[in-house]
């Protein structure tokens, strides 16, 4: 290892995003007092980052061109693409450890911040544990961005994602819905397909655009009216903080009156006024980790919240959304609320646990929405995780293979037809995930199906009993069918029982799966 107090001192400096009046004074020390300033350019010899510092130049450092052999164009190196850069990163190094191997300090040059997309990273990772280092941060093109825009980008608890155009088009539209601020970085011919994620997402009105922050030639504005044509690689797309959102008239939403819920059926509101939307949100059956990016994403861009207020609990507050709770057992009432809300103009997202169409909330809505006056509003269900595939995963691959979903409520049904179906499931040898099995105000169902099952499994076939899925209180246990105790079973708690073919296998000294294998046996 060479001997540090022999050696030049390496340092990667941020110039900040374009403008040279924009860099820190510790950046400008530095460059001024170098004996060695590198920067990386294309094959054009142009560097962005040494005309950002040309100011600060003295004329007596050597500099060290590192011109990439390839940008995005194709190569006919053995290694393709990525080996080519391998190499160039390789060279690049050893010149620049010449120099420090000779006592010159030596100064990278990164545009914005050298930790940040930049070019100086590879040098770092090459160079940053044989020599000492220093790394000076800079103005991001993202700080600059927002700026020009005059807009925040988040505020309180949002959540900024920053992206990199480049990624593939459905993971950029997932990840576009998903969070509340965004940055889009790399354009240039990425923008097409950025365009259409944001299209997708439900967040194109949303977006700004903003080409060459700081620097000369600098273009704001909304990135729907952008010709895709000629849009530079120094360009980014911005969803702004949700927070200081306006509508199109130039005023904050006004939220519709907590105090009375609309009138079905009454009037629509403003004349003329078009009608918002109503989408189904599955939120899954626990908390955030169970939300898909899609759902996140509707939760984010609605005005208003309808929900059991359980479920609504799980949403994060966010500023100017109205959060409408009630009790869980008036579906109906809920259902028509949120229309109404869309009506007057309303985004509306009805939360529901696990899967919006699995005994949950979407059938409601589009119940009442199938009927007058609700016919015209717009209505979406979108999925989420069900407890029955939660708490299967839990306990290993119960439903790996046929199986049947059934409520055991006798709410909405009576028990003569809830026992006829588990009678035809089983007589199928189907395994059965059991919705709803137990209340304080219903406490015979468990046991009145255990014994009916028992007429077809045998006593010692394995039921799943999953409570809480994914909350705080989460508890997994396999029980045998015969010693299924109706007294540990309640509304929280969700029953598998296995076929004929499922396994319950013990694994090592405290481990335990439950699997039912994908063949049947031959009759």
């Amino acid at each position: 290892m060479t001997d540090s107090q022999h050696t030049g001192k390496l340092y990667g400096v941020g110039v900040g995003p374009g403008d040279p009046s924009l860099l820190t004074v510790r950046a400008a020390e530095l460059i001024g007092k170098a004996d060695v300033i590198a920067y990386h350019c294309a094959r054009h010899g142009r560097s962005h980052a040494r005309a950002i510092a040309e100011r600060y130049l003295t004329g007596r450092q050597i500099e060290e061109r590192l011109m990439y052999p390839v940008t995005v164009e194709t190569t006919d190196h053995p290694g393709g693409y990525r080996g080519a850069l391998d190499d160039f990163y390789q060279e690049a190094a050893a010149r620049l450890a010449a120099h420090l191997d000779a006592g010159r300090d030596v100064v990278v040059l990164a545009e914005g911040d050298p930790f940040f997309y930049g070019s100086y990273q590879h040098m770092h990772k090459r160079l940053a544990h044989r020599y000492p280092t220093e790394v000076v941060p800079g103005v991001t093109s993202i700080s600059a961005a927002a700026a020009r825009l005059g807009t925040p980008l988040v505020e309180a608890e949002e959540v900024l994602t920053v992206i990199p155009g480049t990624l593939p088009e459905e993971e950029l539209t997932a990840r576009l819905a998903a969070t509340d601020s965004a940055v889009v970085m790399k354009l240039g011919r990425t923008f097409p397909a950025v365009r259409r994620a944001l299209e997708r997402a439900g967040r194109l009105d949303e977006a700004r655009y903003v080409e060459r922050a700081t620097m000369d030639g600098e273009r704001t504005g909304r990135l729907a009216d952008v010709d895709p044509d000629g849009v530079p690689y120094f360009a980014v797309a911005v969803l702004p903080s949700r927070v200081a959102a306006l509508d199109s008239a130039g005023r904050p939403f006004e939220a519709p009156d907590d105090s009375a819920e609309p009138a079905v059926g009454g009037a629509v509101g403003d004349a003329g006024q078009a009608p918002g939307e109503v989408v189904v949100v599955g939120t899954g059956p626990a908390g955030p980790l169970w939300l898909t990016p899609e759902a996140r994403g509707a939760l984010a861009n609605a005005t208003d919240l309808v929900g059991y207020t359980t479920y609504l609990d799980r949403v994060p507050v966010r500023a100017g959304q109205v959060r409408h709770g009630s009790d869980n057992k008036v579906e109906g009432v809920r259902a028509e609320f949120a229309l109404e809300l869309a009506r007057r103009g309303r985004r509306v997202a009805v939360v529901s646990s696990g899967d919006p169409g699995v005994f949950a909330m979407a059938t409601a809505v589009l119940e009442a929405a199938c009927a007058d006056p609700y016919r015209e509003v717009p209505v979406r269900v979108l999925p989420g995780m069900t407890a029955a595939h939660a708490a299967a995963s839990r306990a290993g691959a119960p439903l790996g293979h046929d199986y049947a979903v059934v409520s055991l409520s006798d709410r909405l049904k009576p028990w003569e037809v809830i026992a006829r179906r588990l009678r035809a499931a089983a007589e199928a040898d189907l395994v059965l995930a059991l919705y709803n099995p137990g209340s304080k105000s219903r406490t015979t169902q468990v046991g009145s199906a255990r014994d009916l099952l028992l007429e077809y499994r045998d006593p010692q076939t394995p039921v799943v009993m999953a409570r809480d899925v994914g909350g705080p209180t989460e508890r997994i246990r396999t029980v045998a069918l015969a010693e299924l105790d109706p007294a540990e079973v309640d509304m929280r708690t969700l029953l598998l029982v296995g076929s004929t073919q499922t396994q319950w296998v013990r694994r090592g000294a405290d481990s335990e799966v439950v699997w039912t294998p994908r063949r049947y046996p031959e009759q």
